[in-house]
């Protein structure tokens, strides 16, 4: 996140940290439910719909540097079972943990980094803007830690049938018989050889059956 965004303290992931004071070892807890935001999850595999409850339970520490903030995200996620391609419904409980920083931690007593390694621990670190922080990305993240990357609609899921793609699981029973490819084209000619002895005896009844009436006459 940019020093320079801009918080929008009317957002439901935006949280007001004033209460705390910058007093080190003040605690604040909450409780907030959300609108689920858009691709919460693992997208095209499972996830939060959007605007699902999302029910947050926080904890807001201060410490000299800034707010660590501990918290646990509960919802119901929906995909897919990547075994038998049914629909499925997961309850998903994710822990989370992040330190958001003071924009002058580093002026109140923190021994301050090496040139070469500002950039990179910017990256790294989210700092409060005016006492406000945006939970977004850390809830994403832990979300998708959270979540199975291969869900299962249960643990011994059949799947689906390799040969004609129905699901094992309303069937215990279902198979096929097994055939050799290799003798596929001997059991084809096989086939042929019988039906053409059938025709061959069919036709042949006819004349012996003429030939005895003539010796009877």
């Amino acid at each position: 996140m940019a020093l320079n965004a801009r918080l929008d303290h009317r957002n439901p992931l935006v949280f007001d940290t004033h209460e705390l004071g910058r007093r080190p070892g003040a605690l604040q807890r909450l409780t907030r439910t959300i609108d689920a935001p858009r691709d919460l999850g693992i997208q095209g595999v499972i996830g939060v719909p959007e605007g699902a409850p999302v029910e947050l339970e926080l904890r807001l520490e201060s410490v000299m540097e800034g707010v660590l903030v501990t918290g646990t995200a509960r919802a119901s996620a929906e995909g897919e079972c990547v075994r038998c391609l049914e629909p499925l419904q997961q309850v998903l409980e994710a822990d989370f943990q992040e330190m958001f920083s003071y924009p002058d931690a580093d002026d109140r007593g923190r021994p301050k980094a090496e040139p070469a390694d500002d950039a990179e621990e910017d990256e790294d670190t989210l700092p409060l803007e005016d006492g406000l922080f945006d939970l977004e990305p850390v809830l994403r993240d832990a979300v998708v830690l959270a979540l199975p990357m291969q869900p299962v609609c249960q643990d011994d899921c059949p799947g689906l049938c390799s040969e004609c793609g129905a699901r094992l699981a309303d069937d215990p029973d279902h198979h096929h018989e097994a055939v050799d490819i290799r003798w596929a084209a001997l059991q084809g000619l096989a086939g042929s050889l019988e039906d053409g002895e059938k025709d061959e005896m069919s036709g042949g009844a006819l004349p012996s059956a003429h030939a005895d009436e003539k010796q009877e006459k």
